[in-house]
């Protein structure tokens, strides 16, 4: 069947909104999108594991490009998918930062790379035996959950943007300087003006338009260095095992395993998070589809000379502020990751927008990830249960790494690297404490907390300008100064708005 290669007309019925075929332009155009919100987030990993166990700059220049090879081929198998692996969802699979503090633990021992490829060869091994009992989990993700974990991540990204917007590193004397913030602020305002002022097709390409004209605008004002960009080679395939062949040790495999366990946690959380903002069906079969393909290319990472493959979160922002939904557009980009890999001069091209250009974009994306998972959270009752609490609790811990980076410093190893991860740690919170208040019927009160008890009072504007203008209550009703009573009676009204309120 035919699907309009307009991404603001809905695909008919019977085809899923992830299955909408754009044109070959506009698959790429938008594609490119995800590849430049997310290109900092791979490239970082490799840069600072091989700092760390002491590489050159070529050595360092082949890390980069094995994470771009296999975060490309990755992202292919997730959108695309074959039988029993791959969620067929617009998720982008890229190298994971959540693996990167461990990275650096095992590359400074004794066995440097090669016991880093080792353990993580181990660990995705494990990963995807133990996939078809972790994708069980998805029935303890409801809304509450779902939403609670959407508006967590969401939260859990906007440091990075404000990172970026600063310039990312603090060794640098213009780290945090007015003209970063500003270049980051000119790109904002760039995004909100697309947004504003041009229509359908043009204002969902917000994105790619504002890290353009915000790069140009850098280039011009003196803030963007291409000079690096004919250096080096234009070709290279990655070889595997450029470093050596991988060596096991016991104690670098067990933390590597509870390392792997937080990356299936996160990439479960992000394919129903994208499921949500799509608007598709997400079963335990389609996240143990999502999670075979994740393991799958951790598992084969180590050969091309990079780490362990995951979701991106911030790529889920990109699906929710654009609208497009395609999982064709993710393919596409995920083909040009790929071309990255194998030609270093184009990364280095992408490589040069500047950071604060990233950011003033990431504000945008990120923030609309949280702002999907409060609407999540908008559909979710509250009445007579403890939902509420549930929600305050686990959004808590996922923004307590944020708010504290310091908080866990006296915790144990294994507990930090799991409580750490803002994502991590609401995720937990909300599945166990879903379990305990709504799972468990045992001691379950009818109104267990004065919170979700009690029904919201809602007027509507008429109502409200009455009593503005000298009206009053009477029995749970608005009277007006004539004695004329007007609407329902609020104490008995549904907690839902009703029609005409502000609320």
């Amino acid at each position: 069947m035919a699907v309009s290669s307009d991404p603001s007309t809905a695909p008919p019925p019977d085809v899923r909104p992830e299955d909408e075929k754009l044109s070959i332009g506009a698959s790429y155009a938008y594609g490119l999108q995800h590849i430049l919100t997310m290109y900092g987030g791979v490239i970082a990993p490799p840069l600072i594991v091989g700092g760390a166990a002491g590489l050159d700059g070529a050595q360092l220049g082949l890390l980069v490009s094995a994470a771009l090879f296999v975060s490309g081929l990755a992202t292919i198998l997730q959108s695309v998918g074959i039988p029993f692996f791959g969620a067929k969802l617009p998720l982008v699979q890229g190298v994971s930062f959540a693996s990167v503090s461990t990275m650096v633990t095992i590359a400074t021992g004794e066995g440097g790379l090669p016991a880093v490829f080792g353990s993580i060869i181990a660990a995705g091994a494990i990963g995807l035996v133990i996939t078809p009992f972790f994708s069980q989990v998805v029935r303890f993700f409801p809304a509450v959950v779902t939403g609670t974990i959407i508006t967590v991540i969401g939260l859990s990204l906007l440091p990075v943007a404000f990172r970026w917007t600063l310039g990312n590193n603090d060794s640098l004397p213009e780290f945090g300087s007015l003209g970063n913030i500003g270049l980051g602020a000119f790109t904002l305002a760039v995004i909100l003006i697309i947004s504003r002022v041009f229509p359908g097709p043009l204002s969902r390409l917000a994105i790619l338009l504002g890290l353009v004209i915000g790069t140009l605008f850098a280039l011009v004002i003196g803030k963007a260095d291409f000079s690096l960009v004919p250096e080096g080679a234009i070709f290279a395939f990655p070889q595997p095992f450029e470093f050596g062949l991988p060596t096991f040790q016991i104690g670098a495999i067990v933390s590597m395993t509870i390392v792997i366990l937080v990356i299936m946690t996160e990439t479960t959380a992000d394919t129903l998070a994208v499921g949500e903002i799509v608007g598709t069906k997400v079963d335990a079969r389609r996240v143990g589809d999502a999670l075979r393909a994740d393991m799958l290319a951790t598992t084969v990472a180590p050969v091309f000379n990079t780490f362990p493959a995951s979701a991106f979160a911030q790529n889920v922002g990109v699906v929710a502020i654009t609208g497009v939904k395609s999982r064709w557009v993710v393919a596409a980009g995920g083909s040009v990751l790929f071309l990255l890999g194998l030609l270093p001069v184009l990364g280095r091209v992408i490589a040069a927008v500047p950071y604060p250009v990233l950011g003033g974009a990431g504000i945008v994306l990120f923030g609309t990830v949280a702002a999907s998972g409060i609407r999540t959270l908008s559909k979710v009752d509250y009445d007579g249960n403890l939902n509420l609490i549930l929600v305050a609790t686990a959004i808590a811990f996922g923004v307590l790494p944020i708010a504290s980076p310091e908080f866990y410093e006296e915790f144990p190893t294994w507990f930090v690297l799991i409580f750490d991860s803002g994502i991590t740690a609401a995720s937990i919170v909300a599945v166990l404490l879903n379990f305990l208040f709504n799972e468990i019927s045992l001691g379950r009160k009818k109104n267990p907390n004065t919170f979700s008890a009690a029904p919201a009072t809602q007027v509507t504007r008429q109502e409200a300008d009455v009593l503005r203008s000298g009206g009053s209550f009477d029995s749970g009703r608005v009277v007006g100064g004539s004695g004329k009573q007007m609407g329902s009676n609020i104490a008995q009204d549904a907690p839902g708005p009703r029609p005409g309120s502000d609320h």
